[in-house]
């Protein structure tokens, strides 16, 4: 698999796919959202791995947003296929059933704001900048920012960073909810491969159960969402994971997952 605009690394069961276009800030073209593709369908797939964190290179870039020099040519159908592919992509991401987690290292606006928001949380450096600053270039964001945002910060906090394109710090973004931890920038990958190798330390199963639950209980009503809830419960007692999780507690020693 060639990826000539991202690094894919795998290490203690952990993927580490990072945006590498520092010249131009990590934007997103389209090779480098094809890039990204490929990369999650292969952690997707790898039973070896149970949880991607996303980054970008360098020390002042997660990622800058999409393209523009990319973008400045397109017509409106063009338009409409560029989002429909950063779309597609960054649903692949939080459709996955592995966790995924953003480590925001730098800017983090229009698509990288985006693709930050399509993961499981987002922990981001005290350099982290946030926001979604399409209506400054004549145009709305097009990779989901107008759908995931108002769900992550509520409606009206969301409709004042769209429409006015502002940015904020990341000190802002922790108060709103928009990341879940803000530490120094040379404590980043540490704390979140710490973070990540947490997850990886639980039982699978219940982990990629507990993200299908909340996404499918999200998109409904609570009552809904409680028999969602229920059912999935329900199945993890059908697992060896379970049997093994319970009688560790009771003999009080650490579990031993198999993943089954």
């Amino acid at each position: 698999m060639e990826l000539k605009n991202i690094l894919l690394e795998k290490k203690e069961r952990i993927g580490i796919l990072t945006i590498n276009r520092p010249k131009a800030l990590n934007a997103l073209n389209k090779d480098t959202l094809l890039d990204i593709k490929r990369a999650v369908e292969d952690i997707r797939d790898d039973n070896e791995i149970d949880v991607l964190v996303i980054t970008g290179a360098g020390n002042k870039s997660f990622v800058a947003g999409a393209d523009i020099t990319f973008m400045l040519e397109m017509n409106a159908l063009e338009g409409r296929e560029f989002g429909q592919l950063g779309s597609g992509v960054f649903r692949l991401i939080e459709t996955m059933k592995k966790p995924v987690i953003a480590a925001i290292n730098g800017f983090c606006l229009g698509g990288g704001c985006e693709l930050a928001m399509s993961c499981d949380f987002r922990i981001s450096s005290e350099n982290g900048k946030f926001g979604q600053p399409e209506v400054g270039l004549g145009v709305t964001p097009g990779f989901g920012g107008t759908q995931r945002l108002p769900r992550l910060v509520g409606i009206g906090m969301a409709n004042e960073l769209l429409y006015t394109g502002d940015a904020i710090d990341a000190q802002e973004a922790l108060r709103i909810g928009l990341v879940n931890h803000v530490v120094p920038a040379d404590e980043l990958m540490d704390f979140v491969m710490k973070k990540a190798k947490k997850i990886s330390s639980k039982g699978q199963i219940s982990v990629r159960f507990c993200k299908k639950a909340v996404y499918e209980g999200i998109q409904t009503d609570i009552d809904r969402g409680l028999t969602v809830e229920a059912d999935i419960f329900g199945l993890c007692f059908a697992t060896e994971e379970q049997k093994e999780g319970m009688k560790a507690f009771v003999e009080k020693r650490k579990p031993d997952f198999t993943g089954k």
